[in-house]
């Protein structure tokens, strides 16, 4: 029996960096956060962002959670509350469009997961961690990207500034009491 060492890599670090295993013997364990593996030549690209909130982790867990918050910041109308297990739509009314949501996980102010936009499923994390009595960093995490290269580029590019204004939102909402509406000013105005 051969023993490995544990390394433990610590959450918002880049982790080891690129590097070969010579022996199919591995295991690999993800205790928290998500591990990225690089094969052969080509990586799909997976959206990082993340802030800092100021205000407590059940606050700013729940207002993802619940709609009748997010709604003030990100998508205009919801089917429900986030369950694990459910499924709920998520429409943005100004640009006529929606998506279906299947909630896979749900740990009580530490984490979300979430699969959406069917037909090409993409997954997205949410993970809330304390700073302090009342702070909270929110990371997100997108992946799952599908399609030829420049198109999946795009989409994680787009991916990244969309979940980037949803935190500012955020960050306006709860701490300022201040709806920015970037999520529906971001298209630019159609001349008819």
């Amino acid at each position: 029996m051969k023993l490995q060492s544990l390394e433990r890599i610590e959450p918002f670090s880049n982790g080891p960096g690129a590097h070969a295993h010579e022996e199919n013997e591995e295991l690999f364990d993800v205790l928290e956060g998500v591990m990225t593996l690089l094969a052969g030549d080509e990586q799909e690209p997976v959206v990082r962002t993340g802030m800092l909130i100021r205000r407590p982790v059940r606050e700013v867990f729940d207002a993802f959670i619940d709609p009748s918050v997010t709604t003030k910041f990100w998508f205009t109308k919801s089917s429900g509350k986030l369950e694990a297990g459910k499924r709920v739509r998520w429409e943005w009314e100004m640009y006529g469009v929606g998506t279906d949501v299947d909630v896979l996980e749900v740990e009580r102010d530490r984490r979300i997961s979430i699969r959406w936009s069917p037909p090409d499923w993409t997954s997205v994390e949410w993970t809330f961690t304390p700073v302090g009595d009342d702070s909270t960093y929110v990371n997100i995490i997108n992946a799952g990207f599908k399609g030829d290269g420049d198109d999946v580029v795009a989409e994680a590019i787009d991916s990244m500034g969309g979940f980037t204004m949803v935190l500012c939102a955020l960050k306006a909402w709860l701490e300022h009491n201040v709806i920015l509406s970037v999520v529906a000013d971001k298209a630019a105005p159609h001349s008819d």
